[in-house]
């Protein structure tokens, strides 16, 4: 085994509803399909049968997600805890309801071709279907763990792009094809992760609309900004941690 360095785990997040804010965590469970409680609730649109994201319903962003013993606690933008689908209908003004991943279950969802923040939400914009992975709301099924280097963003904030782990550094695009050891889990790294509109949206604490955001991603990183991995061996991993190969 060999180190990459003196590469640490500077920080862990999981985001339990997808779309919501998530949680900073300093210990993660690494299970077989990435992190626990990770994307493992989402809002079902009651009328469609599909899952909500934050580029059909925007408002989700607003909301905070964090796990309360077997379930999850979300915080509505005006502090309030919606305790039931009704609050979370009467939030987003449509019937609604809040839907665990099942074992053998994926969840379908909307993506718009859509060239910028505007034109994702015109109504012209045509919409295509995808089904995730099964038992989890992830949106790739070859992204379980999403790792990125805090000097790779730089200055934009890091919740833009809503990584499960952040390590010191930067250089992560070159693990691509790696086993990693994080902690007492192992990833195989299978892909750098493309970036979409949503790298742009605003979000709480003063995040603003930025298009140039994913324009410079675009053009400096061929739309390309942190990694994906498989879960190989499940495990641990705490903030500290350094990561070797395996």
């Amino acid at each position: 085994m060999t180190s990459l360095g003196t590469t640490a785990v500077v920080a862990l997040w999981r985001y339990p509803v997808k779309s919501m804010q998530g949680e900073s965590i300093t210990e993660a469970v690494v299970g077989p399909r990435g992190f626990a409680g990770d994307r493992e609730w989402a809002i079902i649109d009651a009328a469609t049968g599909l899952g909500l994201t934050g580029r059909r319903a925007p408002e989700l962003l607003f909301a905070h997600a964090a796990l309360d013993g077997n379930g999850v606690r979300i915080t509505l933008p005006d502090g309030s805890v919606a305790t039931d689908d009704a609050a979370l209908s009467a939030w987003l003004g449509r019937p609604v309801t809040l839907r665990r991943a099942g074992a053998t279950t994926s969840g379908t969802f909307e993506i718009g071709l859509a060239d910028d923040d505007d034109a994702d939400r015109d109504p012209s914009v045509e919409w295509f279907q995808w089904e995730g992975p099964v038992g989890t709301f992830h949106v790739s099924t070859r992204t379980q763990v999403s790792i990125i280097g805090a000097a790779t963003v730089g200055e934009w904030d890091m919740r833009r792009f809503r990584p499960n782990l952040v390590v010191a550094g930067t250089g992560e695009d070159g693990w691509v094809g790696d086993m990693l050891r994080l902690g007492t889990a192992v990833i195989d790294v299978v892909k750098q992760i493309d970036r979409c509109v949503m790298t742009t949206r605003c979000q709480p604490g003063g995040i603003e609309r930025d298009l140039d955001v994913l324009r410079t991603i675009s053009r400096d990183r061929a739309n390309n900004l942190g990694i994906g991995a498989l879960v190989q061996t499940p495990g641990t991993v705490r903030v500290g941690d350094v990561i070797t190969r395996a």
